[in-house]
């Protein structure tokens, strides 16, 4: 029996569902979900997809039910930033100051379009796209995405932990000095009209979109 079949045994029927008195897995299998339900996400609402994120956290939702219902002030307990909002000039090096605080390995999930593109805001104040200040792991499309979108990004996230190898975010810190995020990008599913497009068509050329819609095709 798999570990997750005895995982989700041990759901429905408690500790009746081990047939034997020890399990066996791979050390890298259960690192890896142990992280992925264990994420905390870093404190970084920026404008009005924060209030979605903060739905999300709350009863309706509930993100408790996976290990995430404590969003942390510190950057340095956490794991995981969510970057809610459209991200400033002014506001893109304190991103990075923290998102550099944070303890490997680490993930980053873009909320909305103003932060995956800068939205409707392209202008000079406005970044146009915060994957030009951190490496962004999954895109969540939507103004503002809600929690079902949102969810639906981090459970992505959640599948992605659990497929990486180990040690393979710190190799690429130790060799290039930042890991590089996956770039995936997931479907619209809050009700809401669909996004014809999350990047605008001049930055759809670049490497790490082409790999990510690559692997998703």
């Amino acid at each position: 029996m798999s570990v997750t079949n005895q995982i989700e045994g041990l759901r429905e029927e408690g500790l009746k569902a081990i047939q034997h008195n020890f399990m066996t897995a791979r050390l890298e299998n259960l690192v890896n979900w142990s992280r992925a339900r264990s994420c905390w996400p870093a404190t970084f609402g920026l404008a009005c997809c924060a209030i979605e994120m903060m739905a999300t956290g709350a009863a309706h939702y509930d993100l408790a039910r996976y290990g995430m219902e404590v969003f942390r002030a510190s950057p340095r307990q956490a794991d995981l930033m969510i970057v809610a909002g459209r991200v400033s000039q002014k506001m893109a090096p304190v991103l990075r100051q923290i998102y550099d605080q944070m303890m490997e390995p680490k993930w980053v999930i873009s909320m909305g379009v103003c932060a995956s593109s800068g939205g409707m805001f392209n202008n000079y104040a406005i970044v146009q796209g915060v994957d030009q200040v951190v490496p962004v792991d999954v895109y969540a499309p939507g103004c503002p995405p809600g929690p079902e979108t949102l969810m639906h990004a981090i459970f992505t996230l959640h599948d992605r932990i659990n497929s990486d190898p180990l040690l393979a975010r710190q190799s690429s810190v130790a060799d290039g000095g930042a890991a590089n995020g996956a770039g995936l990008i997931v479907e619209q599913l809050d009700g809401q009209t669909a996004t014809k497009t999350l990047r605008a068509t001049a930055q759809l050329d670049s490497p790490q979109v082409a790999t990510a819609q690559a692997e998703n095709s």
